[in-house]
Parts: structure tokens; sequence; C-alpha cells
């Protein structure tokens, strides 16, 4: 897998829009979080896998995109007695907006996270590029390049695009966070901040770009 980025290509009905700088009014949208890492007791004992690679042709869980042939940061997530149905390892995705979208709603039908697994920024050297007048980050879906979300600081609302446009984009260093803030737009938050209102801030903020 080649570290510049993938082109994007468009896919479950959604525009690619790029997001300028905004602030996120983060109080108002935390209000009634959902705790993404609680876990009942049999998960909370049990261990966490390690991450896997998804280079080998893995699609989305979500939209269906072929993950390593995109931009943006990916996830995967690990469940306590739950997986996806073609598989023993983790649900995956090419965009973390669809990854924390289809994980608060498995939370609410009672799957239990072992581990939510995303792409850290701080490990890899990633690139940004110009691809249709809107900037993309490079995509990074070897196992070595994803870190537990609880330790990463994410930046939202930035003017950077992932697999399905304006994403969420970790770092576990909290200062190189800030710097791509200052130089794309976003704000910082952290995983346990990622709920329901703040996803459908950013997609709000991108359908009336």
């Amino acid at each position: 897998m080649k570290d510049e980025p993938r082109q994007p290509t468009p896919s479950c009905d959604r525009p690619t829009v790029s997001v300028s700088r905004r602030r996120f009014l983060i109080g108002t949208a935390t209000a009634g979080v959902i705790a993404l890492a609680g876990c009942a007791d049999d998960a909370a004992d049990a261990e966490a896998p390690d991450p896997v690679d998804l280079t080998d042709g893995q699609a989305c869980d979500v939209c269906g995109m072929v993950i390593a042939d995109h931009y943006g940061p990916n996830g995967q997530i690990f469940y306590a007695g739950d997986r996806p149905a073609d598989r023993d390892g983790p649900a995956w995705f090419d965009s973390l907006h669809e990854a924390y979208e289809f994980h608060l709603d498995h939370v609410d039908r009672g799957w239990e996270p072992l581990a939510v697994y995303v792409t850290d920024y701080s490990s890899v050297d990633y690139t940004i590029e110009e691809y249709d007048g809107e900037r993309y980050v490079s995509t990074h879906p070897e196992a070595d390049a994803f870190v537990d979300a609880e330790r990463a600081t994410f930046v939202a609302g930035s003017a950077v695009n992932g697999a399905m446009g304006p994403d969420l984009v970790p770092f576990t260093d909290e200062e190189e966070a800030a710097a791509f803030a200052d130089e794309h737009g976003g704000e910082l938050i952290d995983h346990d901040e990622i709920d329901r209102e703040l996803l459908a801030a950013l997609r709000d903020a991108a359908a009336h770009e």
C-alpha cells in the first residue's frame, strides 16, 4: 500500500463536500453523551483483540466501498458476543463518521464493545491532496496504524475530507491534533464526546456548505 492518498469514489448517495473553518458548539452537542467505551462486566473483563489489517479488499460495513481504495481515516470495532455475519473479526469502516453511527446504533441494540480502533495520524506519514477543488487526507489501513480510540484526540469539522466527505481525524499526540486544526480548521474533541448530535452537526455542516 502506498502512502499517497487514493482518488475518492463518491458512494452511498452522499455528497463529498469540504467543510470550511468553523467552531463546533461542543457544549450543546454533548448533552446526553453515550459512553461509547462503556460495556457490561463480561465485555470489560474480556481481553481486547488486536486491530487487523484492512489492506486486502475489505469493504466498509456501512457503504460497501473498498477501504484501502479511498481517502481518509478508517475504523474497526470488536464486540463481545456479536460480530458482522460474514466473519469472526471486527466490523470495519472506510470513514469514522460511518463507524460511529454504526457503533451508536449497535450499542442501542445491546452490542457490547471490546475495542474501538481508529487510524492514528500521529503514527503515519500522512499527506493532504487536493482533488477536484477539495482537500483529502491519505488513508492508512495497515494494522499498526490503528490505535485505541480512547487514546486519540479527534479534529472535527476541518476542511479536510475522508472517504465520505468531512470526517473525524484522530491523533494520539494532542499537539499534532491542535496543529492540524490550526492549519485546516476544526475543533478538538475526545472519543467520549462523539455522539449523535455531533455526527448530525458534521453532516449538516457538509450539506449546507
